[in-house]
């Protein structure tokens, strides 16, 4: 962590007031969790659970998850008690800590369109894993070699190019895949957060590829009492104004996350 990173991350800490909620907001899958091919088998880095457990018993937190995943992945793996809020499908998805669950719909000609490619997509995956989602169909390359990745990639963009654009879909792209998907983005709900946020509530996003841009913007829009902060071993351009390297990096950040608001008793 570079003195300018642990100077601004002091500085947001120091803003934190005992009467305003503050809000952290978290990507799963390469933020919270190294990626695994499996990605059932993406567990958090060791020691992340047991912090964000005691943020999240500390009750002084808004704490939400928003990934690409479908929300009701995320609370097996994360194994916090009491559950996070979840906004799954980047955040098309919306799951409550009590399981109530609000799903965005997609209007039905874009529904049609996605039938077509998830029967298609089941008939010949392209080489590839295919996910289906309720939102979106999802072509997964990781694990493949360099070669049949590029291969994959190829054929996945000649299908799902000429779709986007189209009846409100839109074609989103990530580490090792691609979907075609309509709803909210990461930027969506980190919007709707806010606006049911306190006035003047601190807010951090961390987040660690291409899909949490949307937030890290929307993050920035609020100014001097907000972090949008990158989570990667590596650096890549970015909206994100600050750069965290997992997992000793982002453990400290937790750490400092939870004794800025012990004082506030």
């Amino acid at each position: 962590m570079t003195v300018a990173t642990a100077k601004k991350i002091r500085t947001f800490f120091h803003g934190f007031a005992c009467n305003v909620t503050p809000l952290l907001l978290l990507d799963y899958d390469g933020t919270l969790a190294p990626f695994r091919v499996d990605r059932f088998q993406a567990r958090p880095w060791a020691g992340v659970r047991d912090l964000l457990t005691q943020i999240q018993r500390q009750g002084k937190t808004r704490m939400a998850i928003i990934s690409g995943r479908s929300a009701r992945e995320i609370k097996p793996l994360l194994g916090i008690d009491p559950p996070l809020e979840v906004w799954g499908l980047h955040g098309a998805e919306r799951l409550f800590p009590n399981g109530r669950r609000e799903l965005q719909q997609a209007p039905a000609a874009a529904r049609k369109r996605l039938n077509k490619l998830r029967a298609l997509l089941k008939r010949d995956s392209l080489g590839g894993t295919f996910e289906d989602k309720p939102n979106a169909a999802v072509m997964h390359w990781r694990g493949a070699s360099v070669r049949k990745a590029r291969l994959i990639e190829k054929r996945t963009r000649a299908l799902f190019e000429p779709l986007s654009g189209t009846d409100g879909l839109g074609l989103l792209e990530f580490e090792a895949g691609m979907e075609l998907r309509i709803g909210r983005d990461k930027g969506d709900a980190v919007e709707a957060i806010l606006g049911e946020a306190d006035a003047g509530a601190p807010i951090a996003y961390l987040g660690d590829d291409c899909t949490d841009e949307a937030a890290f913007r929307a993050v920035n829009q609020v100014g001097t009492r907000s972090l949008s902060v990158l989570v990667r071993s590596q650096w890549h351009d970015t909206a994100a104004n600050l750069w965290l390297r997992p997992p000793a990096e982002l453990r400290v950040f937790l750490e400092d996350w939870f004794r800025a608001l012990e004082r506030c008793r």
